[in-house]
Parts: structure tokens; C-alpha cells; sequence
């Protein structure tokens, strides 16, 4: 019995923001079936992998949450550092504002967006973007 609270924390840490981003609202993006919950703060994005998917490699899934993390800041993505499930990226917005145009964020992808709504359920904005390949 003592072993369920511990289980119970341990679930509900597995759709966690990071401490610098606790707090923020997400805004959920997906990105070549890839579904990222993106929090801004300043000069650094964070984006995490909601969606499962099975034994997925990091070279992947850096571009992708690179490209939310472009799409949801407005800028472009210097770095990403992390893992499969949750990837930092270094902002670099230029000068008075954002650098990129969302509608090619990346130049591998394009992508737009279907349908942008307020969640009933968290209050958060959520983004459904189609990519495709260039």
C-alpha cells in the first residue's frame, strides 16, 4: 500500500514542465505527427512530447520540436538541446521582434495552420499545423 502515492507522483510528473517554465501556459502544436506542448520564456522555448510514439530517435524529433518552438515563439531556434520527451531551444529573435515567416518555418517543412482554438478543458491555446516536406 505504501508504494501508491509514490506510483500516483511519479505519473503525474510525466507531463511536467521543466522549473523554468512551471507555470506558463502551453500551447499544444503538432508537427509531422509529433504533438509538443510549447512554453516561451524569454530567450528559451521548451517543447514537450506528448503524443506516444514507439522507440523514437532525437535527430528526428529535435527538428520537430524546433519547428514548434518556431511556430509558437515567432523566432528561430539557434539550439535544441534534450531528449525525445523534452527538448530546450535557444530563441535568437533578431532585432524588435520575430525572425522568421511562420508560414516556412524551417526549410526542410511547410506549414499551416488548420484550426487554433481555446482548450474548455485548461484554458490554453492549441495550434493543429500541417507539415509537409519541401
Amino acid at each position: 500500500m505504501r508504494w501508491i502515492l509514490p506510483l500516483l507522483m511519479v505519473l503525474a510528473a510525466c507531463n511536467t514542465p521543466g522549473p523554468h517554465f512551471r507555470g506558463l501556459p502551453a500551447t499544444t502544436v503538432t508537427v509531422d505527427g509529433s504533438t509538443f506542448d510549447v512554453r516561451v520564456r524569454g530567450r528559451l522555448a521548451e517543447a514537450l512530447r506528448t503524443n506516444m510514439e514507439y522507440a523514437p530517435r532525437f535527430g528526428p524529433i529535435r527538428q520537430r520540436a524546433a519547428m514548434a518552438m518556431e511556430i509558437v515563439s515567432g523566432c528561430k531556434v539557434k539550439e535544441v538541446r534534450g531528449d525525445q520527451a523534452l527538448a530546450t531551444g535557444i530563441l535568437d529573435c533578431g532585432k524588435g521582434g520575430p525572425a522568421i515567416d511562420r508560414s516556412l518555418p524551417h526549410d526542410e517543412l511547410s506549414c499551416y495552420t488548420l484550426d487554433s482554438y481555446i482548450s474548455p478543458a485548461t484554458g490554453e491555446l492549441v495550434l493543429d499545423v500541417d507539415c509537409t516536406p519541401i
